[in-house]
């Protein structure tokens, strides 16, 4: 959906490494057994290993991470994995996600601080959504419609079969390329670059028309399986056509006025067409609506791409219309969250308050709901200085906490860190150590530790906590770094007499751990 197939709209600095790292990988010869650019079988992409795409998208996912719009926010982060992991588990059983590449793919989500409504499917199951997608999608069910097209682009190897067919043009289209640059080379004038572009783009033609055919072909598929996993994993089929309606009506980012057999997307109301024709071979279903919960998740993604001071003023102001005690409870849990995240953004923590307060006396609120604006008191909290009550507030939920509550976890640590006193950085090292047993991949999470470890005076935990993050973010080279910094501290504990039996096997897991890590630095090496 939207621009999403491979690397299509991501951020301008990502765009080239995603083109050059297509053309440059081999195709088998299995792939020349395709006619015509036509649409491999369902699921087809065996001429691209899945270790080879798994490689590729983390090479792209390592400078997500660097990159500075990259946002790990645990409470839309929790919020997108409660639609998220509803949608696996509907893959699965429909067989489009198969053990293999439920194993082997990494199935994880990126935010990024960008205000275009957007989302898109990278290499090896890793998936990006922009802010402003989150902000401007009106329910879970929309929300649920943009993740399953993208998981769809994964499950059916879109990627791979994408980096084969743009493989076998790569000669052609990089052939037709040097003659014009040669063409213009020698004959400088006006005339000569027209020449030069006419020859580019007389090479090209052929192949950029299969390749818009290609990927037409497979954002069709991707919407209909899609669609598919969608409404079994129980999320309103209107969903699917509303978010198209709001595309057309409010981005245009699918129709550009170009004709139709000229795009890489399918045209929009092609698609809503599509999307209605099964909807009415589905039974009758209620209407799609927001709810509180959604409504505060949308102001609070707005609130995060940083719109600026007059935005965030708009949106406190928004909370005093004086006909908002009749609007839904949605528009009002929602106007009240976002006017207190502006307030809290602009420091005018008594403004806050007054929201916040209001937006507590709401009835009608799921307790899901209940907890995002829990989660908010906290925050609000922390932010103005008082890590104390931060910890009150969160503490006796902490346990009755459901599994999946990574948000209420992260922020009570960060709280209980916060309060500067080292019996609370040990219960929250603790408290973050059970989590990472079961996620080790959370990067966030073993920064927290890191600080943790710090206030306790625990050195070598901590510098081991900071190269776990830079691990977990692919980060091989700065991982290194740090592991022999606690490599290098071990030694000396040792030396002094100062290494206990827990030292000695912290110092174990460091040594094991730095050979893992120099391995795959030499392998990401040979990769670039």
């Amino acid at each position: 959906m939207l621009s999403s197939l491979f690397l299509l709209h991501w951020p301008r600095r990502l765009g080239v490494l995603g083109v050059c790292a297509a053309l440059l990988l081999p195709v088998a010869p299995a792939q020349a057994q395709l006619n015509n650019g036509r649409l491999p079988n369902l699921g087809d992409g065996a001429e691209v290993p899945l270790g080879v795409e798994r490689r590729l998208g983390e090479s792209i996912a390592r400078e997500i991470y660097r990159d500075p719009d990259y946002l790990d926010d645990p409470v839309l982060g929790d919020y997108l994995q409660s639609i998220w992991q509803t949608l696996l588990a509907s893959a699965r059983q429909r067989g489009e996600l198969t053990p293999e590449l439920d194993q082997q793919f990494s199935w994880e989500i990126a935010l990024i601080r960008e205000r275009s409504i957007n989302a898109f499917a990278l290499p090896g199951g890793y998936l990006g959504v922009h802010l402003g997608l989150i902000s401007a999608v009106s329910s879970s069910d929309e929300l649920a419609s943009v993740l399953a097209h993208e998981l769809s682009h994964v499950t059916q190897r879109h990627i791979a079969r994408m980096i084969a067919q743009q493989g076998r043009q790569g000669p052609m289209v990089m052939g037709a390329m040097i003659l014009g640059m040669l063409a213009a080379s020698r004959t400088p004038s006006a005339s000569g670059v027209s020449a030069a572009n006419a020859v580019m783009v007389g090479g090209q033609a052929a192949a950029i028309q299969s390749q818009l055919n290609f990927s037409r072909d497979m954002e069709r598929e991707a919407d209909r399986i899609g669609y598919g996993v969608m409404t079994d994993a129980g999320f309103e089929a209107q969903g699917f056509v509303s978010m198209f309606e709001k595309l057309q009506q409010a981005s245009r980012l699918n129709d550009n006025g170009s004709f139709p057999y000229l795009r890489s997307h399918p045209m929009t109301t092609e698609r809503i067409a599509d999307a209605q024709a099964r909807q009415q071979l589905l039974p009758n279903r209620a209407p799609v609506v927001t709810s509180p919960e959604h409504a505060m998740m949308s102001a609070r993604a707005q609130v995060l791409t940083n719109p600026g001071v007059d935005v965030l003023r708009n949106l406190a102001g928004l909370a005093n219309a004086t006909d908002l005690a009749n609007a839904p409870p949605a528009r009002q849990a929602g106007l009240l969250y976002g006017a207190t995240m502006a307030e809290m953004k602009q420091r005018n923590f008594a403004a806050a308050r007054q929201h916040l307060a209001r937006l507590q006396t709401l009835g009608g609120l799921t307790l899901n709901a209940q907890r995002v604006v829990r989660l908010l008191s906290a925050e609000l909290a922390l932010a103005s200085g008082d890590a104390a009550q931060a910890v009150a507030l969160l503490a006796p939920k902490a346990t009755v906490l459901a599994n999946n509550d990574r948000a209420t976890r992260m922020q009570l640590a960060q709280s209980r860190v916060a309060t500067r006193q080292p019996a609370q950085a040990k219960n929250a090292s603790d408290e973050l150590l059970l989590w990472l047993n079961q996620h080790p991949r959370d990067a966030s999470a073993w920064l927290v530790m890191a600080a943790a470890y710090e206030l306790q005076g625990d050195g070598l935990r901590a510098i081991r906590a900071q190269a776990e993050a830079r691990a977990m973010e692919l980060d091989y080279g700065a991982a290194v770094d740090r592991f022999k910094a606690a490599q290098a501290l071990a030694h000396q504990m040792a030396s002094q007499g100062k290494l206990d039996r827990g030292d000695h096997m912290e110092a174990s897991i460091i040594d094991t751990r730095l050979r893992e890590l120099e391995r795959l630095r030499r392998e990401q090496a040979l990769e670039r």
